[in-house]
This record gives C-alpha cells, structure tokens and sequence, in this order.
C-alpha cells in the first residue's frame, strides 16, 4: 500500500511565500534564526532594570494570592463561595473543584466586568478567564484573556462570611483602589526560555508557526543546536527521517509532532514532550486514539482509506450492521428518517456530529438507530440500537430526539426545509437521495476491468477510469480536511450547497465594507468560522483569519464540495459488475465528446509548445517540479459554445484554466461556473468571474495538489473577453459593475508572456505563448496575467491536457552501501 503524506489544507502563506509557491502548496523558506540586539551604551541595562522590577512586582502579587488562596481554603466552605459567587452575579452551578478558584479571583482581584466582544459573562477557569455569552445563534464567543476588565465597584459580600475569621483579609480587597492587577506572567507563555526547530512539510507553514511560537515567548532557529526540541511531521518517520532529524536523534534532542505546538498554546502551557514523541506517533485506529488527537497525515491516511458510514438519504450506516441484514431507512408518507446532524462551537470547544435513523430490517423489524459524538472520535461516540414494536412510537421518538438536537420541528424541515437555527444546538445537513462517490465510485480492484471491458477508445476509456474512480475524490476531500467518514458531504442537495456559498457571499460582503478592527474583527472571523464548520464538518476546525484562508479553505473548498457532489450524481454506484461497461454510459452520460491527440497532429505541437514557454517549476521545499504531457485530448462539451459559434465573438483567447482531477466530471459536464464570491485574492478579485491566464505555470497551482500524486490535468479554453477589456494591476474596487455589465478584465502580474512569440490559431484566435518574462508591475498580487469573463457562453473548453510533475535535478542516496560506485 502507498503511504499518504498529506498536507491538510489548513494553510497560511506569508506575504513571501505567495511570491514563490503554489496556492495548494507553498514552499517553505527557511527563516533565519532572530538575531540578538547588540549592547549599546546604558539603554538596554535600563530597560533590564525595568524588566526586573516588574516581574518581582509579578512575584509578590503571586505569592500574596497564594497565601490569600489558603487562607480561604482552610476557612470558607464550598456553600460560602458559592454564596459569594451568586451575591456577585456569577454562575455557581459548576462543579465544586471550579468554584474555588471563581471566587478566589473575584474575592482577590474584584469583580469582573463584561466581555468586551459581545458583552457577555466572562468566567475564570485554570488557563484564564472565558467569555460565555454568544455572537449569534451559530456561534460562541471565543474571547478569553488573562487580564480581564474589572469592575471599579466594591464586591457584594454576604453576611455569613462577615461571621468568618478571614473577613478583614476580604475586606481589604474590597475597595477597588487597593487592589492588586492580574498580570501576565512569562509564565503563561508556553514556549517561555525555549528554542524550537521546526523541519519539512507541516500543515501550516514554518513562517505561521514561527509568529505563533515568538507570540508565546518561544524563538526559532534554523539549527538543532542547542534546541529545545525539532517539531515535524509523522511522516519523517516512514521517509526514515531527514538530516536535520538524524542530528537531533544523535544529539539526544526530543523529536515531537507537530500538535505539541497547538496543544500547547491551546492550553497555555507546555505539554510534556514525551506524550508526543515522533516514534509513537502513528497511531492506527485499534489504538483507540481519536482522529482529532492525531497528525493531519495521519488523520489523512485513515480517512482516505475510511469506509463511508453513510452513502446518502437511504444509507444504513454501516455501524449498525443491519445493512448485511436488507436493511432499509424507513419510508413513510413520503419522507425518510434519517437525519445527518453536526455543530461546531469553538467557544464551547464543541464539534459534534449526530446520525440518526429509522431502519427497517429482517422480517420488517423497526429499529432507531442513534450515533451522536465528537468529529473524529467515532471510537467513543454514543451508539445505540434499539427495536421497537410499533412504528407510530418510533417516529414519535425520532421527531422528540430531533427537536432536543435541533430545536426544530422534523416533519417541517424534512417537508419544507424550514428550520431556525439555535444557539448550541444542532443543524442538519440535508443528504441527497443518492450514492456518495466515495461508495458509489470505482474501487481500486475495479480499474484494471472497467477499462479492458470498455468500448471506448483505450486513452478515453482510462480518461474515463480515473474520473470515476473513488480515489481522486477522497485525496481532494482529504486535501481539504473536509473528509470525515460519517457524513457524505458529497452527497448533500443542491439546497444545502446554496446555503453555504450564500453563507459565503454574505460573509464576504460584510468584510468588504466592515471597519472592525482587532478583538472586535476577530469575532467577525470566528462568527463565520462556526457557521462554516456547522454546515461542512470538518474533523480538524481551525479559526479562519484572512482572505486567503477564506479563498483556499473556504470559497475553493465549497466549489470543489460542489464539483464532487455533481460526479456523485453522474457516477452513481459502480460498485457491482463492470462487464456491463459502466465507463460507456458514464461517458455517454457527460454529453462531451473526448477525442485523444496524436502527437503528429499540429494541434498537440501547438499545445505542447504552449506550455513548454508558459510553465515555471513549482517549488516544494527544495525540490522544483518540472511538467510532462501524457496525453492530450480535444473536447467538444455540449454545455460549452462549439467553436464555431465563439469565434463569432470578439476578442478570443486561448487560455489556460486550472482543475482538480475531482472538478473536471463538472466541468466537461456542464461548463464552467463563475466564481462564488469576490476577494482580493488571486482567482477571486474579479469577483463571480470565470478566471483563465496565459500562463500554464498558474493552471498547475490548481492541478498539482501533492507530491506524492503527480498526476493531474490542465485545461485550454478559448474566452471571448468582449468588445471592451479593462486592465487592472490590483484588485479592482468595484468587480459588481464589472460582473453586471459583462466587461472582459485582465488582471496585470509581475509575469507576462512575451509578445513578440505571440500567434494566432484558427484564423482569430489569440495565443499569448511565449517565454515567461518580469514585467512591468512588480507590485501586482498576480504572479501572472489572469483574464476574467462573467458570462459561461463565453467560454468554450477545447482541450485537456494530462500531465505528469517530475521532480527536476534530483540526486538519490543509494539505498544499498554495497551498490555505491567508487569514484572515478
């Protein structure tokens, strides 16, 4: 079996990196480690003086805390603190080990005001102090802080405790002026004294994990000397580890994965090293060890190979083992019960998913089956199966346990689609009646067959193979981190995908015209964030933070979300026989007429002169990825304008356009879509346009998605941009009026084509083929020209091309020392 070395999609490239890397994968440059200021003249030793004052005025406030935390200790009750708390309008219902260290803080640093975000509670917990009120009906605030307002007012106490022998200590702190101010401590900066060295490919890059690790008190450094420890990857593990590990290991130096670093800021203090060493690290699911505890690649090699629990509307879920038995989901007066729910809340630390279902199995025996847990921790969900006599009850039971989830009525939701959302509870994914690709798609054991039986012709018929095939579905789910094995994301109706582009667009526009800055921007970008997870799960939800998340992770995702769920629909199930010729029908299905190139024909030269002058190596880590065609194939897709009809159109380009292998079903299917929303970033500042560019180099950010699959595909459209054509070098200020009037745009990058190479094709056609040269417009957020049309029927595709990346100039270690060749 192949091993998977995936990089999860929850990525953020620093301003450098776009300059040189794809947006699927950014090289990872490494930084220089931060130098040491010089001592220049007294400067310095004042401020050391000041630096020894303040923590020494830290320490005296922690020690007298720590005295005042005993005293209390040993001469107030749980009852009295809890007395205490409700005296000053704090939650008090919490556990007894939580109230102590509640009404330590108020009862020692006053009373606590307000969350600053949304104005709710903020309550004290070991690692600070978090806010419980909510953003919206979707979403918790997730503010939280060490140093927390405080009420400039003295604390109610009650009359019991007047009685107590510690009242005068109280009494003290009870005039706001006497109080002592929380500070934060180095103390609470988890990488405190520390020097990490970071090595390979983590899911985010090094220069997102560098500010992360100075943020918290740690620093970084290129070199494994004198570090505290070398965060990877898992995946060093099966390479047999690179260089920079071999060093560390030999100097005794702790190899850790790349989660000791989030779980350490996540919970404010350094976790134990050991727990999180590189040799225990890859976990199998018989270990009991949670999808959302492990590695991204490790989390990607379980899911890639996961069964998926659902297949659609009427999927038994394999976890309840009635579908061996004929089982089927219950069908009654036209609606079917079973219900996918999820709910991601980040400020409750909740990502929970719930299956639910009516089944009707073996001599019509009903049963309900309920599965209700925490994304990426199937181990330890709550699974029950119960059999009930009467069907009547049993849907009585389904709607109860649907309206506690959701807050909403079932028969409602499934009938009309109605349904409000609430905080904290539950929001259902609406699953198509249907199979998942993922099920319903071609299984490895399957492609050889499919092909050999097949009628078309052998390069189409392999064409065909590998788009139905399970495979490149699951790596791009994968990729994204949108692959969790209980619910068929790929299967949703095309009302749940409505509502998370317009969730999408919504959010957009209101950063467009937003002013919010800081804590309060933050909430705007969390609010969105627990919307988005709710609606597509995810097992790993991170905090989206700027527009490039929101274009990679966010609009990207929800297009390719969207593709897959139209090659469900096409391929169906192949799971069974494929004598019967499945790739035929399938390829009838697409209404595109696929025809392979011979290398003599004009047309294939053309095409591959093409992208010899318009292709730059893609970078990953230190290695360049060179490009080579296996086949190329001329399209006439019926969703498309034929070729004689754009020609009547002015202004024709033939440009490149970058897919995934899992968008193309779609795209040969039914043409290309317009993009979801409008950002200021590459691909998305043109708004709900279609964007192609005259640089194959800018196709392969798209289609080259990881190292370790290097096939992919590349498409060539002829765009008519229209009579009028505006040039921009930055994003434009309004893409709206661009979109309503269908003005063809060119977006200018630092990268042009020279003209002088330029030709035409087809009498009017023109190919912008030349050698990639600097252009003029150093400061564009484009490495190279984009053109935008906003009108489908004016782009017609023309030719995919299959290609191959290579790794260019590469030296390999002689695996065997006996096989080295002495030297000359």
């Amino acid at each position: 079996m192949n091993k998977v070395h995936e990089k999860r999609s929850h990525t953020h490239a620093s301003d450098e990196e776009k300059k040189v890397n794809t947006r699927k994968h950014k090289a990872e440059a490494e930084q220089e480690p931060k130098k040491q200021k010089t001592d220049e003249g007294g400067g310095d030793d004042n401020g050391q003086a000041t630096n020894a004052n303040e923590n020494s005025h830290v320490a005296d406030v922690a020690a007298e805390f720590e005295k005042f935390c005993r005293a209390t200790r040993e001469h107030l009750s749980i009852k009295q603190m809890r007395e205490i708390l409700e005296a000053n309008i704090r939650d008090s219902s919490i556990a007894d080990e939580a109230v102590v260290p509640r009404c330590q803080d108020i009862l020692f640093y006053g009373p606590v005001g307000d969350c600053p975000v949304c104005g709710g509670t903020l309550e004290f917990s070991d690692d600070g102090y978090h806010c419980q009120g909510a953003y919206s009906e979707w979403s918790s605030c997730v503010f939280s802080t060490m140093s927390p307002p405080r009420k400039e007012e003295p604390l109610n106490i009650p009359e019991s405790i007047e009685k107590t022998s510690i009242y005068d200590m109280i009494e003290k702190h009870r005039n706001p002026k006497s109080r002592p101010k929380r500070e934060i401590s180095a103390s609470d900066k988890p990488f405190a004294g520390m020097m990490i060295s970071l090595s390979g490919r983590l899911s985010r890059t090094h220069q997102y994990w560098k500010k992360k690790i100075e943020k918290n008190g740690g620093e970084v450094a290129n070199s494994v000397i004198g570090a505290t420890c070398l965060v990877v990857s898992p995946s060093e593990r099966d390479r047999g580890g690179s260089s920079k590990v071999a060093e560390a290991v030999e100097r005794e130096i702790p190899v850790v994965r790349e989660v000791w670093l989030a779980d350490s800021i996540e919970k404010r203090k350094s976790q134990a090293l050991d727990a999180y060493d590189i040799a225990s690290d890859i976990a199998v699911e018989g270990k009991g060890v949670a999808l959302n505890q492990q590695d991204s690649t490790v989390v990607a090699f379980e899911t890639l190979t996961a069964e998926l629990k659902v297949f659609g509307k009427r999927g038994v879920h394999v976890d309840s083992k009635l579908q061996d038995e004929g089982g089927k989901i219950l069908e009654k007066d036209g609606l079917l019960y079973n219900c996918a729910l999820t709910l991601c809340d980040q400020g409750r630390n909740l990502n929970d998913f719930c299956i639910m279902q009516l089944i009707v199995a073996r001599e019509n025996r009903l049963y309900l089956y309920y599965k209700k847990g925490k994304i990426g921790d199937s181990l330890r969900a709550d699974d029950k199966l119960e059999e009930w006599e009467n069907v009547n009850d049993a849907i009585r039971e389904f709607a109860k346990l649907f309206e506690e989830l959701t807050g909403g009525q079932f028969e409602l939701w499934e009938r009309e689609k109605k349904i409000q959302k609430k905080k904290l509870k539950f929001f259902p994914i609406d699953i198509d009646d249907g199979v998942e690709v993922r099920s319903g798609g071609l299984g490895l054991r399957q492609h050889g067959v499919a092909a050999a039986h097949s009628k078309l012709d052998p390069k189409v018929a392999n064409l065909v193979k590998v788009l139905c095939s399970q495979e490149i579905y699951r790596y791009a789910l994968v990729e994204m981190g949108y692959d969790s094995p209980e619910v068929p994301i790929g299967m949703a109706t095309d009302l749940h995908l409505k509502r998370c582009e317009e969730t999408l667009q919504q959010f957009a526009e209101k950063l467009k015209y937003s002013t919010e800055t800081g804590i309060q921007a933050d909430a705007l970008w969390a609010d969105f964030t627990q919307r988005w997870f709710t609606l597509i799960p995810t097992t790993r939800p991170f905090p989206f933070r700027d527009y490039e998340e929101l274009a990679d992770h966010g609009a990207y995702a929800c297009e390719a979300i969207r593709d897959i769920n139209t090659a469900s629909r096409l391929i169906e199930d192949m799971s069974g026989s494929t004598l019967d010729d499945p790739l035929f029908d399938r390829y009838v299905k697409l209404n595109c007429s696929i025809s392979p190139l011979e290398k003599e024909e004009d047309d294939y030269k053309m095409i591959l002169k093409y992208l010899e002058k318009t292709y730059d190596p893609v970078t990953i880590g230190d290695i360049s990825y060179g490009v080579s065609v296996d086949n190329i194939f001329a399209l006439e897709a019926s969703a498309c304008p034929s070729l004689d009809d754009i020609k009547k159109l002015p202004n024709k380009f033939l440009l490149w356009c970058g897919t995934r292998s899992s968008n193309l079903l779609r795209h040969l299917q039914m043409g290309f879509l317009p993009s979801t929303c409008s950002l200021p970033v590459p691909g998305y500042m043109f708004g709900r346009a279609i964007v192609c560019s005259d640089a194959a180099a800018e196709a392969a950010r798209y289609g080259f998605t990881a190292v370790d699959r290097p096939e992919g595909f590349l498409i060539l459209a002829v765009a008519a941009l229209g009579e009028e054509i505006q040039e921009f070098s930055s994003p434009p200020e309004d893409a709206k009026s661009l979109e309503e009037k269908k003005i063809g745009a060119k977006g200018l990058g630092k990268k042009k084509t020279d003209e002088s190479e330029h030709f035409v094709w087809k009498d009017d056609i023109k190919v912008p083929c030349g050698k990639l040269i600097p252009s003029e417009h150093k400061d564009s957020p484009l490495e190279y020209n984009e053109y935008a049309v906003y009108d489908p029927q004016q782009v017609s595709i023309r030719f995919l091309v299959a290609v191959k990346f290579e790794e260019q100039d590469v030296e390999y270690d002689t695996v065997e020392p006996e096989m080295v060749q002495p030297e000359a």
